[in-house]
């Protein structure tokens, strides 16, 4: 079935529904903010959900489950998708071209974190426009043909600041994630409003989402009611598709939340098999778990919620390292693996896209600027060698979803046995259709060599197969498709598809192997190769045609007669395979870098694709016409009844060369140093230090602290909590005086916050009675996420922390300033994770428009311990119009001396430097840059130690003409 064919409906229609279903949860007596005490628990699983027919429910579908799949109207559907983070992506229109590209890769489901500290930037305030618009984002899940699985939280976790949860958050009473009387009224504050958004994109009411996810990975400091509260809730706003949850990670962690208060209709299984040890890509083989999801419930199916599709960047290898981590090799083994041993029918990875951790979403201890996990699709949104390994298996299973979405173990005397002990297999039956798949793997899981066996099916058919190296194949039998009958293939299969009056199949296996592939006939059929090279044969007694072969290219033949319809088979090697294509519509399409649509209208077969550079398309459709992009172009007829043409690739791009210092300006941006600096309308912080009790929670922080000195003051001690990879720096009476390593959060309970231990900073002398003017600037990094649900991470300070004077009799009085407004917004466009509290942040240095303050000259590049520099400059790119390129700002090797932010027309799209990360590129993401337009980047040089500034180079990361 075609993701909710029913179109979408106006907004005015959605609205109506949200009021209805307030409505509804009004009249159950429940606050605006959620249920009250007394609310009903809903049923702790429910066989049949979704119906359509609960408050505010207009024309949709229904949305039930039994053990083995989820049903949408009655039918057994398949789940393949993967993670998105929108807020990782803060261009709405690029949000599209992403989702097309999952859809291309062939996953029919995207998953969605929604992040409450996103949206929130203080108590009661709440955005969802521009970059935040969620609104948007699942209307264009619902055009682009997905489904949805929404994860509001509260908590996500996803390696973001506060694991989404805001900053304002850690001023609450009350511990997090828990009834705790204090966080149950702010959580109930974010649900009514994320829910009355996402309760209208619900399937059953049009739209696309088909699961709702509540909390993330809720395994330690458990609160049952709590899990409950959440789902009653939801319940009660007009959440009508099924509640699932993802556990995570570890088998002997409980809950499952399977049964009991707190239980989910559907509870699903995290399991991340190949660690995060990237730096050890060449070695690592499933070191955390065998990768199999287990079933948690048994009227429930079996539900891989989070399954490793990358890796964070733990030990600053850089993602190309994650990517081989858990690249093809891996993807073969374990996804297949998991498939059949499982019998899993829902699958979401972590992530299919990672993105940009732009401004201050970074969880400071995990992860840098960049959150490209090493993905299938990279930070700049091109296409990787996993990418096309996802699109082999994802196509196999949106073509075999209705054999695969109902099937049984088959007990051990029926699955085809390896003569070779090296060699292993299990199988899978669909009860219904006798269809049969057959994992084949090596025995020993980390196993490199290069085996062959012969499987015995035990009822006379033999089959020879070879694995080499970390593979793993999923080898089909007894497999009805079209008007075919599949007997047995020792070649994979990758879809199959009906245009034209016949059938056409595409197999595929590495190179250089040899395979063979059995079909059932009434009668001996016509076989004629067409290209490349296959040997074909009858067994008339047993009605199959044999061929065999050796993957090489594309080997083409057609069958005819036999007593069934035409099929066109086509055998390939892995990278062959990996060139094709199938649309929603089922048009089978060769070339192209990416196909984002393809219908056959009439005579005319229209495509909507991107090229990265000239070549052919072959379209295997019955069609005599062929538009590309809206434009005709001249195709022909092969002898294999497809229709090809020529496409040409992108127009070069030239870009300006920013990295002379001649192009740009410069001014100092630390006046805040200068003893008689004024601030007056800083906030006094003589009651607490910790930066979010004053409401400034991300990024740079400024204090300035006062004493009158008594002569005994030699040194002053400090100590700042930052994160992993903060610094913090110090003045005194406008000298600086060095700098030190920022804490990083404590497992420890209570938690040290004097990790790693203060900086001691010599103090000029000073006469007794003069006063002494203190300036420290504090890299706040972000937030501790809430692992472990027991607030000592999450709601550990930011900040100074501890400041003493030893062996003097003086009091510190202490200022302190962040970002322009805290909680109160100066900038709400770009919203409360984009600056700190810079003084060039602070009077808009980082924005287009020219700066009204500053001493602006030509820029050096050289700059001086304990300052702070801007430079500024424009540029303007011209792209190509009717082209997609992607564009990164380029920069040496990682200074020693200084860290650098960079701003693009505003937006912090990075931080760069010693002890920041491994990361060099920076991506520039499209819509936050101006194709053909004047563009602003400004630099904020924070200085240790005198360093020189070398200034970025402009690099393309990708170009393609586009659809």
């Amino acid at each position: 079935m075609h993701p909710h064919a029913t179109r979408r409906r106006a907004r005015p229609r959605r609205l109506l529904a949200t009021l209805l279903a307030l409505a509804a949860a009004a009249c159950l007596g429940l606050a605006p903010g959620g249920p009250s005490p007394d609310a009903a628990p809903a049923p702790a699983a429910r066989a049949d959900t979704g119906t359509g027919t609960g408050p505010g429910a207009g024309p949709g579908h229904t949305v039930s489950y039994d053990r083995y799949s989820l049903l949408i109207d009655g039918e057994r559907t398949l789940l393949q998708g993967a993670e998105f983070h929108y807020f990782r992506l803060p261009s709405p229109d690029t949000w599209r071209d992403v989702l097309e590209k999952y859809k291309a890769a062939g996953f029919n489901t995207v998953s969605l974190y929604f992040h409450w500290g996103y949206h929130s930037p203080k108590r009661g305030v709440y955005d969802f426009t521009g970059v935040r618009d969620v609104d948007r984002l699942l209307d264009v899940v619902e055009d682009v043909g997905l489904y949805a699985v929404v994860r509001p939280g509260p908590y996500i976790n996803a390696e973001t600041s506060g694991g989404g949860l805001p900053a304002w958050l850690k001023n609450v009473e009350g511990r997090a994630r828990s009834s705790d009387a204090g966080y149950t009224a702010a959580y109930r504050e974010w649900l009514t409003e994320i829910n009355r958004i996402i309760v209208p994109h619900q399937l059953t009411r049009g739209g696309p989402v088909v699961l709702y996810n509540v909390e993330n990975e809720y395994a330690q400091n458990t609160d049952a009611q709590y899990m409950q509260d959440l789902q009653d809730l939801a319940h009660a706003q007009g959440v009508d598709v099924p509640i699932t949850h993802n556990q995570c990670c570890q088998a002997s962690w409980t809950p499952t939340w399977a049964e009991g208060l707190g239980a989910v209709d559907i509870p699903g299984l995290d399991d991340y098999p190949q660690s995060f040890e990237c730096q050890d890509a060449d070695t690592v083989w499933g070191p955390w778990s065998d990768g199999i999801t287990r079933r948690l419930k048994d009227d429930a199916p079996v539900y891989a919620a989070e399954y490793q599709g990358g890796a964070i960047d733990l030990n600053n290898a850089g993602y190309e390292a994650c990517r081989q981590l858990t690249g093809p090799a891996y993807m073969k083994y374990f996804y297949k693996s998991n498939l059949i041993k499982s019998g899993a029918t829902l699958f979401s990875y972590y992530m299919g896209f990672g993105g940009t951790n732009w401004g201050y979403l970074a969880q400071p201890n995990d992860v840098y600027t960049s959150y490209d996990y090493g993905a299938m699709i990279t930070e700049d949104r091109q296409l990787t060698g996993k990418y096309d390994e996802f699109k082999l298996q994802s196509h196999f299973l949106r073509a075999a979803s209705g054999h695969l979405t109902e099937t049984d173990a088959a007990a051990p005397a029926e699955v085809p046995a390896p003569d070779n002990p090296a060699l292993e297999t299990a199988s899978r039956v669909n009860p219904r259709t006798g269809a049969r798949f057959t994992l084949l793997r090596h025995a020993d899981p980390p196993a490199t060599t290069d085996d062959s066996a012969v499987l015995d099916y035990g009822d006379g058919r033999r089959l020879p197969v070879r694995v080499d190296g970390r593979d793993a194949k999923v080898l089909l039998s007894d497999y009805p498709f079209g008007g075919q009958r599949l007997a047995l293939s020792s070649s994979e299969l990758m879809t199959h598809t009906r245009t034209g009056g016949r059938d056409v199949a595409l197999l595929y296996g590495r190179a250089g192997e040899a395979g063979r592939t059995v079909l059932e006939y009434g009668s001996r059929p016509k076989a004629e190769v067409l290209a490349g090279d296959a040997d074909v044969s009858y067994a008339r007694g047993r009605g199959e045609l044999t061929l065999d072969y050796v993957h090489e290219g594309l080997t083409r033949v057609r069958i005819t007669g036999g007593g069934r319809p035409p099929l066109l088979l086509l055998l390939g090697t892995d990278a062959t395979a990996a060139e094709f294509w199938q649309s929603a519509d089922g048009v089978l399409v060769r070339g192209t870098d990416l196909l984002r649509d393809a219908r056959v209208r009439g005579r005319t077969a229209r495509l909507r694709a991107d090229t990265g550079e000239p070549g052919r398309v072959e379209v295997f459709t019955d069609a005599r016409r062929m538009t590309v992009n809206g434009a005709p172009v001249r195709a022909r007829r092969t002898a294999s009844g497809s229709l090809t043409a020529f496409l040409p690739g992108p127009r070069p791009v030239r870009l300006p060369e920013l990295s002379e210092p001649a192009r740009w300006r410069q001014a100092a941006g630390a006046p805040e140093v200068a003893p008689r600096f004024d601030d007056s309308g800083w906030k006094d912080a003589d009651s607490t230090l910790h930066a979010d009790d004053h409401g400034f929670h991300h990024g740079s922080l400024w204090y300035r602290g006062r004493f009158t000195a008594t002569g005994d003051e030699t040194e002053l001690k400090l100590n700042a909590i930052t994160g992993r990879r903060g610094i913090y720096q110090v003045w005194a009476d406008g000298r600086y005086l060095g700098s030190a390593q920022g804490g990083v959060q404590a497992d420890s309970d209570p938690p040290v916050n004097e990790d790693p231990g203060p900086g001691t900073f010599t103090l000029p002398d000073a006469a007794p009675g003069e006063e002494v003017v203190v300036s420290v600037l504090v890299q706040n990094m972000g937030h501790n996420d809430d692992w472990i649900a027991d607030d000592t991470r999450f709601k550990q300070p930011r900040g100074l922390v501890r400041a003493e004077l030893p062996g003097s009799g003086a009091d510190i009085s202490w200022k302190i300033q962040g970002a322009r407004g805290g909680e109160d917004l100066a900038d709400r466009k770009r919203g409360p994770l984009n600056t700190g509290g810079l003084y060039g942040e602070r009077h808009g240095w980082h924005l287009p428009r020219p700066p009204a303050s500053g001493d602006w000259r030509r820029a050096g590049p050289d700059v001086a311990a304990g300052t702070v520099s801007w430079y500024r400059t424009s540029f303007r790119p011209g792209l190509p119009r009717g082209q997609d390129t992607a564009l990164a700002l380029r920069f040496g090797e990682p200074p020693a001396g200084h860290r650098l932010l960079m701003y693009l027309n505003g937006w912090n799209v990075g931080q760069y430097g010693a002890g920041v990360g491994p990361q060099r590129d920076f991506t520039l993401p499209a819509g936050l840059l101006r194709a053909d337009g004047r563009n602003t980047l400004a630099l904020a040089v924070v200085a240790e130690d005198d360093s020189v500034v070398r200034l970025p180079s402009l690099v393309v990361k990708g170009n393609h003409r586009t659809g």
